[in-house]
């Protein structure tokens, strides 16, 4: 809450797109102080800083967090506030109930919203340089990453129409020995005509032999020509199977080099040794946590507008008779995924986490709602330790919970004796 929000005189806020803004400022009283389009260009830019000399240090809203449009204004110091799309939404169609949309209209409506409501929305504060990279690294992997998935999809749809025997010799398309089979053996014809012997190498060079799967995939070699797909078919789909397969090579080896660049700005990051000390999180989630929460405390001041922003505190909803409680759709999705994964890998670290965990199992959550719940737990520790600037310690926690006479702490005793006696 901003208590000295009446001491602004005008109030901007900017609608944008890819090639243009449209701006409109308001005054104390909601009259129109200026309104003007710009294109997103150098001179572009030129124009809005111009234009909006004469009400320098007012405050401006927008819908987005990031974008181009976002870093040209950081960059000129605008104080910036944030919108959600649906409240946005909301406050265009108190300004028009019939309906009509235009950009400048969203803009004005943003404007006027933020001069009534301003001091209770949050605003934007920049990250510093290496945190805000590591961000944009974290996130752009996890795009590559979906790509990635998007491409094994298609090429397995591919293999099924063709070579059906390819599919079964792995579970995981993921692994670069899976695209190696392709690559070696490109059709069923190629795999029956290298013999055993050559199948048999493949699966010792990626040592990929072992005696509980060997005789599944000797039986794959078998059975390369029992269902043979025509000539037509085969010569096509080979062809885009192979494809597919140099795709992916190429984009895992970027892969590699963003989780390499990602590992080296984690290791570096001044709040590295907070989140690498957090049960389960790892090399992989552990840098996207950190990434997702920044390096300013003041963007979550406590506890719990940090488990609202990752969706793991539950809406109400409550109207005369109607009483029930949902998943918070509302938040940010990638941090959102990012702690539904981290809940998961504690509960094979943290012997707590796992009791919690299965007490919520017991108590009728599904697997999803049982992670939540963990996760919001691990969101509270993980604030405080961010807040303060210390690292996790599994016995210290397991002493305060028993200090404090927490549930979960009497569900450990009990396991105990039980663990003992086995």
């Amino acid at each position: 809450m901003n208590a000295n929000w009446t001491q602004h005189t005008h109030y901007a806020a900017l609608d944008w797109a890819s090639d243009h803004h449209d701006v409109v400022v308001v005054d104390r009283a909601g009259t129109l102080a200026a309104e003007f389009r710009f294109a997103h260009t150098a001179a572009g830019w030129a124009e809005f800083t111009a234009q909006m000399q004469p009400f320098a240090g007012a405050p401006l809203a927008l819908e987005t967090s990031s974008g181009p449009a976002v870093d040209q204004l950081l960059q000129r110091g605008w104080t910036l506030y944030l919108v959600n799309p649906k409240a946005a939404q909301r406050y265009r169609d108190r300004k028009a109930p019939s309906g009509t949309k235009t950009d400048r209209h969203d803009a004005w409506s943003l404007a006027d919203a933020l001069r009534t409501d301003g001091h209770g929305w949050r605003q934007l504060l920049a990250q510093d340089e290496a945190t805000a990279t590591l961000r944009t690294l974290c996130r752009d992997e996890l795009g590559l990453i979906e790509q990635r998935t998007a491409l094994v999809n298609q090429l397995q749809a591919t293999l099924r129409e063709y070579y059906p025997a390819a599919l079964a010799a792995f579970d995981d398309w993921t692994q670069p020995y899976a695209w190696a089979l392709i690559q070696q053996f490109p059709t069923p014809l190629a795999l029956h005509n290298a013999g055993q012997r050559k199948w048999e190498q493949f699966l010792h060079t990626h040592r990929l032999w072992r005696a509980d799967t060997a005789p599944a995939r000797l039986e794959c070699f078998a059975q390369a020509q029992a269902l043979p797909a025509s000539a037509a078919v085969v010569t096509a789909k080979s062809l885009l199977a192979t494809t597919l397969v140099k795709v992916l090579q190429a984009l895992q080896g970027q892969l590699d080099e963003y989780r390499r660049r990602i590992t080296q700005g984690f290791t570096q990051h001044p709040d590295h040794d907070v989140f690498g000390s957090l049960p389960g999180a790892g090399e992989k989630l552990a840098p996207r946590l950190l990434a997702e929460l920044g390096a300013v405390r003041a963007v979550y001041p406590d506890a719990d507008a940090l488990c609202c922003q990752a969706g793991v505190s539950p809406v109400s909803i409550q109207s005369g008779k109607l009483d029930k409680v949902r998943i918070r759709w509302g938040c940010d999705v990638v941090l959102r995924h990012t702690v539904h994964l981290w809940a998961d890998c504690s509960r094979k670290k943290s012997p707590w986490a796992q009791a919690y965990y299965a007490q919520k199992r017991a108590d009728g959550h599904d697997h999803a709602s049982a992670l939540r719940c963990l996760g919001k737990r691990w969101l509270k520790i993980l604030w405080r330790l961010w807040t303060d600037r210390q690292t996790y310690d599994e016995a210290r926690h397991q002493a305060n919970q028993r200090q404090h006479g927490s549930w979960v702490s009497g569900l450990l005793a009990a396991a105990e004796p039980k663990a003992a006696s086995v």
